[in-house]
C-alpha cells in the first residue's frame, strides 16, 4: 500500500496543474476526477477502520449517488487543494492502519460493493486502488512499472472478481488460447 502510494502521489505531482484536465484510461474521468476519487477513496477506508476499531457501523459511502457526488465536486477544486487533499488523506489513512489494534483486523466490515471482509482487506483494497489509478492517470505510469507480486495479485484479484460476475467460461477460453480476443467485460474497479 505504501509503495503504491507513493506510487500514485509521485505522478501525481509531476503532473503540471493545467494536465489535471485531461482525460485518463477511465471512460468519462479526468485527471481531477481521478485525484478527488484517491482522495474520498482514503476517506471512505478510514471510515471502514473506524469501524473495525470500534464496532460502530461506518460505511464507506452514504450511497453510490453520494460518491458520484463528491467527486464531482471534488473535481472542480483547484489543482493545490486537490494535490494537498490527497495527501493528507493518504497520510490519515496510513496512520489510521499502522494504529489499528492487532486484535482490530480480524472484524469485520462491508465494501461498498456490499462484501463482507475482514479489516485485513482493507490495506489490499488501498493497495489495489493506488497501483491501478496509477496507471489510469495516462501520465507515463504503466503495469510494467508495478512490482511481478503486485501484478500477479491483480490479476488474480481480477479472475476471482470476473469469475463471480459470471465471465468464468469467456475467460477460461481467452486465457487457454481458445479465443482470439480477449472477452469484453468492462471495468472492474
Amino acid at each position: 500500500m505504501d509503495d503504491g502510494t507513493r506510487l500514485v502521489l509521485r505522478a501525481i505531482d509531476e503532473l503540471p496543474d493545467d494536465a489535471f484536465d485531461a482525460p485518463t484510461l477511465l471512460p468519462g474521468w479526468t485527471r481531477r476526477h481521478l485525484v478527488a476519487h484517491l482522495h474520498y477513496n482514503a476517506e471512505a477506508l478510514r471510515r471502514l477502520l473506524s469501524w473495525a476499531r470500534t464496532g460502530v457501523e461506518s460505511r464507506m459511502y452514504e450511497s453510490a449517488e453520494h460518491r458520484a457526488a463528491e467527486i464531482e465536486a471534488g473535481a472542480k477544486l483547484p489543482v493545490p487543494e486537490l494535490r494537498r487533499l490527497v495527501h493528507d488523506s493518504a497520510d490519515a489513512l496510513a496512520a489510521d492502519v499502522a494504529a489499528l489494534p492487532a486484535d482490530a483486523w480480524a472484524n469485520e466490515v462491508v465494501t461498498a460493493q456490499g462484501r463482507t471482509v475482514p479489516a485485513t482487506e482493507i490495506v489490499w483494497m488501498r493497495t489495489r486502488e493506488v497501483a491501478v489509478h496509477a496507471v489510469d492517470l495516462d501520465c507515463g505510469v504503466g503495469f510494467e512499472d508495478l512490482p511481478a507480486d503486485l501484478v500477479e495479485a491483480l490479476i488474480t484479484d481480477a479472475l476471482r472478481r470476473r469469475t463471480a460476475q459470471g465471465h468464468g467460461p469467456a475467460l477460461a477460453r481467452w486465457l487457454t488460447g481458445r479465443a482470439d480476443q480477449a472477452p469484453e467485460l468492462g471495468p472492474w474497479l
